[in-house]
């Protein structure tokens, strides 16, 4: 099986992941049926495990939940070398050249992996190293924060697979990448 980096985020319809002030309470605005979980855990039955960046991390281990994954995260941070000792055995610190992160990745096995976070997902779009886009529009323009999309040294074309409406509100859309 070819690895596989994929993406599933909700973002604002002016493109941000994240208000000014980095909350995502906005997230919640729309009420979702219960039950619904909008494609999340078919995307998780086929991912292996997950890479997000130290800030991602972080304001997971700061929700009042209990840690929401299965999988390994391996943690992108060339600040973070420490994981805290709840989460040893969750989380992975990962630091260095994206190429040889993946190549370390893929050689413990994990080759469908789940990129997560502003900055780390940008920086694998700017490596082109993003197979999969699922976008999920909530229906708030922000005006600024942290946005999905940064600049690119070169365009990354996709092919659009499919859209689903959730709550009549939520618009999904589900991309993959095109190579020549």
């Amino acid at each position: 099986m070819p690895p596989k980096n994929s993406v599933y985020i909700a973002t604002s319809i002016d493109g941000y992941i994240a208000d000014k002030d980095g909350g995502i309470d906005w997230l919640d605005m729309v009420s979702i049926p219960e039950g619904e979980d909008m494609g999340y855990y078919a995307f998780m039955e086929n991912i292996d495990a997950l890479v997000m960046g130290r800030n991602s991390f972080e304001t997971v281990l700061g929700f009042d939940v209990d840690w929401p994954y299965t999988k390994p995260v391996f943690v992108l941070s060339n600040s973070l070398s420490v994981i805290p000792k709840s989460h040893r055995e969750k989380a992975f610190p990962v630091s260095g050249e994206l190429t040889e992160v993946l190549h370390m990745i893929h050689n413990r096995g994990f080759l469908r992996l789940y990129i997560d976070g502003g900055v780390t997902i940008q920086s694998f779009l700017s490596e082109d190293l993003i197979d999969e886009l699922i976008l999920t529009t909530i229906p708030i323009i922000l005006g600024g924060g942290i946005p999905l999309f940064g600049d690119l040294r070169q365009r990354l074309a996709f092919e659009h697979i499919g859209t689903k409406v959730f709550a009549d509100q939520l618009i999904q859309r589900h991309y993959r990448r095109v190579r020549q």
